[in-house]
């Protein structure tokens, strides 16, 4: 339908003056826009071990962790199903695999590649959606801040990679710096509605996200971090009564009547009606801050009192957290909507406003 790209754009990012390319990474000091913390209060109950990590692979104590998040417009977290991958993730099957053709499009040199909307491509341990045609392989993604969820991308034809960097991916509006180019050139750039038809099923992301960088194959140090603080994640979620989802999202296919299942059954009255998934992924940058965490909070999500909550459709990055900081960060930022500050590396909200304190 649409096929695979053989032309490579001309455009390299280092072709940019300087000037210009250090202006999209410009930090403007202003008083944070959100509720924040200075220090996380200390755990209310039994917490794992902090793992032990090898003497030439210590944490970065000093650093000043807020910054320390490179800006982006989105992430692509895609579906492996997997803990671990190689150290770049689009070598992962010989360069088979989704990250690898959505780095063909938006890397250096590709087809669609704009210096001013980075778009981070990570791997996770959250497994695929399964078509109703299960011989066919599937691959699902996450858009994140844009909470959404793209459930089929069969991996059968370039189409639905095509489809999901020009329908849900590119901008929908140029970078200023973008103005003296052709109108050929801008308009290659720019996201095209008519491709969001090609992709079916994508729905808005409800559940809470927890993502923790655990890419051993990268850094031991996210390696020893990530399982332990994977699964205290859990733990203190589920003794926060937030339903930890860990299955498959279904979603039924074209064949099925255009049906989709629910994500977690009806509600049943004195059940918890917010969700979590906590997984794995792969390298984020700032290994020397491991744990590095991601929380992303969908739109329309309450705090503990069931009030508006103030980080609703943000993604809230976290370094050097230990297993004993995770029953505070549960409370105060997925319960109560407030930044700890010790912990903060940036955040995104959703429509690309980056968040800083």
């Amino acid at each position: 339908m649409f096929g695979r790209p053989i032309a490579r754009s001309s455009w390299r990012r280092s072709a940019l003056p300087s000037h210009i390319r250090s202006h999209r990474y410009a930090i403007r000091h202003e008083p944070p826009s959100f509720p924040t913390t200075p220090t996380c209060p200390s755990p209310s109950c039994s917490c794992a071990e902090t793992p032990e990590l090898p003497s030439n692979l210590p944490i970065d104590h000093k650093t000043p962790l807020n910054g320390t998040m490179a800006p982006y417009a989105e992430q692509v977290l895609i579906c492996t199903g997997k803990e671990d991958w190689e150290s770049r993730i689009e070598d992962e099957h010989s360069g088979d695999n989704l990250a690898a053709d959505i780095k063909e499009l938006l890397g250096r040199g590709g087809l669609y590649a704009d210096p001013y909307h980075n778009v981070s491509v990570t791997n996770s341990s959250f497994p695929s959606s399964i078509p109703s045609r299960s011989e066919i392989i599937n691959t699902s993604v996450y858009l994140l801040p844009s909470f959404k969820y793209v459930p089929f991308l069969p991996r059968i034809s370039f189409d639905s990679v095509q489809a999901l960097v020009k329908g849900y991916v590119l901008p929908t509006k140029l970078n200023s710096f973008h103005d003296g180019l052709s109108p050929i050139h801008k308009d290659r750039l720019l996201r095209k509605e008519e491709y969001k038809s090609v992709l079916y099923g994508v729905q808005d992301v409800k559940d809470i996200l927890v993502l923790i960088c655990g890419h051993g194959g990268r850094d031991a140090r996210c390696g020893a971090f990530g399982p332990v603080l994977n699964a205290e994640f859990e733990k203190v979620l589920e003794c926060q009564e937030i339903a930890v989802q860990r299955s498959a999202i279904q979603v039924r296919g074209p064949a099925q009547n255009d049906e989709k299942l629910p994500l977690a059954g009806p509600a049943i009255e004195g059940e918890s009606t917010i969700s979590a998934r906590v997984g794995l992924i792969s390298h984020i940058g700032g290994h020397k801050f491991a744990g590095n965490v991601i929380i992303y909070l969908p739109p329309g999500l309450k705090t503990a009192n069931s009030e508006d909550h103030p980080l609703a459709g943000c993604g809230i990055w976290y370094g050097r957290v230990e297993p004993k900081h995770v029953d505070g960060i549960v409370k105060e930022t997925i319960l109560n909507g407030k930044v700890i500050e010790e912990f903060f590396r940036g955040g995104i909200r959703k429509g690309g406003e980056i968040l800083r304190v």
